[in-house]
């Protein structure tokens, strides 16, 4: 299901773009001794965000190896300071995954004394 989540991260970032909201950097890779990646990263705001595909045809994301290999990363993620956001496809299309990540860039950007952006 690797596809379905690289193209509801393509239109994730899509609708970022169409906002004010900053760019992130597509397939971050945040740990240097595994090869884990995140969807999309904003590297300034140790905030990242990952799109589970096939959340609702039993996808690796929902099965029991595959799920637990997310908890993995997941924990070792938060362990290492970022925030991790995670959303489904359909939180992608509806708009509640770009509402999300502009209030996280907000109140995160605010937090670090950087500026602040309006939709």
């Amino acid at each position: 299901m690797k596809s379905q989540a690289s193209s509801a991260a393509i239109f994730l970032i899509k609708l970022i773009e169409a906002s004010d909201c900053p760019l992130p950097q597509p397939e971050y890779r945040f740990d240097p001794s595994r090869r884990w990646r995140f969807d999309l990263c904003w590297p300034e705001f140790h905030l990242a965000a990952e799109i589970e595909g096939g959340t609702w045809v039993k996808g690796r994301h929902t099965r029991p190896q595959g799920y637990e290999n997310d908890c993995e990363k997941y924990n070792s993620a938060v362990l290492q300071g970022w925030r991790v956001l995670r959303f489904t496809m359909e939180m992608v299309k509806d708009g509640r995954a770009l509402a999300t990540v502009e209030r996280a860039v907000n109140e995160f950007s605010m937090s670090s004394s950087k500026h602040t952006f309006e939709r």
